[in-house]
């Protein structure tokens, strides 16, 4: 079998247009296929420079295969299944900043570098005061680009024509309006090492630079450890890098405040490759969409099934009993408490279910399971606190979600012997090890909804002043315990009324 790189497979040479943040499997397998679809199907004619945003990464692996690399997409593509593997080559080449600093900001100087791209985790966006400009590089993700923002000031007088289009991926809610805070604030916080220029750069920043807010959305397993063999065998190459992805794919990019729509089309022409790619005029409803049909069944599916003995997210859509409960969730409970007009939202969520039933990809539930209780808040409580607002009662599926992410984070085995090894903040898992080491399920549901500095940071609400939620979680903990999650599960879906499963399961134990 023969190895990756540019002497044994062809690879296009295009002029450096885009810097990405990022070179983990999501860019890899949703922006850098974009940029690819782009160089095939229009004039775009350009490549990526690849940035490590932190000191350990992987830009080795991508060097060591002149940056090639293949796509393998499984889904269905309207109605009909896909299974396809494509040789991406729009990566131009790859750094590290940390030990090639003066390459990464030469990149300023690059007169054809027009799009920043990125995908630093949430956690990258972020404003450090403990940066200085004369950092080499600046540890902060915004602090580098403020570096290599001035340098391309400096170079280039100035000119307006070469400011630069920021579109981060992260998954924040207006990221780049995040990014664009941050950046500001570095920009005063080295107001001195700037001089004289401050002034003329704060001005070049606002008014030549655009800072767009993004959404992405397609499910990236990442890398096919199961099929791998079978891949490698048929492309012929020892490709160590094939990144595995959903057909699906959304990128909705929210045009900036100094640009139009028509203008960005122009420099970024996804449309006219044929992507479900949308330049709009907020992100907004398309974020709440997301967010609450796609992300919010995803986080509470995930230990329902698990500790019901599903581990793989299609397998659960297909069970007798945990697929009721994804529609639950789904249909019944977080589509009501969306603005947008009904008929759009089940097409929406259709779409969803279509997705999580992939028969191609095995995505563990596991997988999902990381930092649960911040996914939650984000994704789960402000529909729970919608639903109870508009009908009086609290949404069964979601509160049993959070009885189960609780329970989850117990730890200990499945009845199969499986293990339940559950991932967070080190606070939040010392506090539930705490709060379970009590053997009382009111001090755990207690505990885990007031522990609005540990686990509610966003909300900071004490959850324990929802009307019957403590009271429920209780409950549900409490049969979780002694009947198991599957049966838990069966009554949940029997009962019509709130008060009556309560009653029901206090029956019970």
């Amino acid at each position: 079998m023969k190895a990756l790189n540019k002497l044994t497979a062809p690879k296009s040479v295009a002029p450096e247009k885009i810097i990405q943040f990022g070179e983990g499997n999501f860019l890899r397998a949703f922006v850098d296929w974009i940029v690819w679809n782009m160089n095939a199907k229009t004039n775009f004619n350009g490549s990526v420079v690849v940035v490590q945003p932190i000191d350990k990464g992987m830009v080795e692996w991508l060097n060591g295969q002149d940056c090639l690399y293949h796509v393998n997409l499984q889904g269905r593509l309207k109605g009909e299944a896909v299974n396809s593997l494509e040789r991406i080559d729009v990566i131009s080449r790859a750094l590290n900043p940390y030990s090639q600093n003066a390459a990464f900001m030469a990149l300023a100087d690059q007169p054809e570098i027009r799009f920043v791209i990125s995908n630093t985790t949430e956690a990258g966006i972020t404003f450090d005061p403990a940066c200085k400009f004369t950092d080499a590089p600046a540890s902060s993700y915004p602090g580098k680009l403020v570096q290599l923002l001035f340098r391309r000031f400096k170079t280039f007088n100035g000119d307006p024509k070469k400011g630069l289009i920021f579109m981060p991926c992260e998954l924040i809610f207006l990221n780049g309006h995040h990014l664009k805070d941050c950046i500001r604030k570095y920009i005063e916080l080295w107001k001195e090492d700037f001089g004289a220029d401050y002034d003329a750069f704060k001005e070049w920043f606002e008014k030549y630079n655009y800072v767009c807010a993004t959404l992405v959305d397609r499910i990236v397993p990442g890398f096919p450890r199961k099929d791998i063999a079978q891949i490698q065998d048929k492309i012929g190459y020892a490709d160590n890098l094939v990144v595995q992805a959903e057909i699906f794919h959304l990128w909705v990019i929210e045009k900036p405040e100094n640009m139009s729509i028509e203008e960005l089309e122009k420099e970024f022409p996804a449309n006219k490759a044929g992507l479900n790619v949308l330049i709009a005029e907020s992100e907004k409803p398309y974020h709440e969409r997301k967010v609450t049909l796609l992300n919010g069944p995803h986080t509470v599916l995930s230990p329902v099934s698990y500790l019901s003995g599903v581990n793989i997210v299609r397998d659960a859509c297909n069970h007798e009993v945990l697929g009721k409960y994804i529609n639950l969730v789904m249909f019944d409970e977080l589509l009501e408490t969306l603005n947008l007009p009904k008929d759009e939202l089940k097409a929406y969520g259709e779409s969803v279910l279509e997705r999580f039933n992939n028969p191609y990809v095995d995505h563990q539930v596991t997988s999902i399971m990381l930092n649960s209780f911040p996914k939650f808040e984000t994704r789960d409580l402000p529909g729970l606190k919608t639903y109870l607002e508009r009908k009086g009662t609290l949404p069964k599926g979601l509160v049993l979600g959070l009885a189960a992410i609780i329970t989850y984070y117990k730890g200990g085995v499945r009845a199969d012997g499986a293990p339940i090894q559950p991932n967070d903040a080190q606070e939040i898992m010392d506090l539930l090890k705490e709060l379970w080491a009590t053997g009382d399920t009111r001090k755990v549901a207690e505990g885990v909804l007031g522990a609005t500095d540990i686990i509610w940071k966003e909300s900071k609400q004490n959850l324990n002043e929802i009307p019957g939620l403590t009271d429920m979680v209780v409950t549900y903990l409490d049969s979780i315990q002694k009947i198991g999650m599957l049966d838990t599960v069966k009554l949940v879906l029997a009962a019509d009324k709130v008060e009556g499963l309560i009653a029901k399961i206090k029956s019970l134990l």
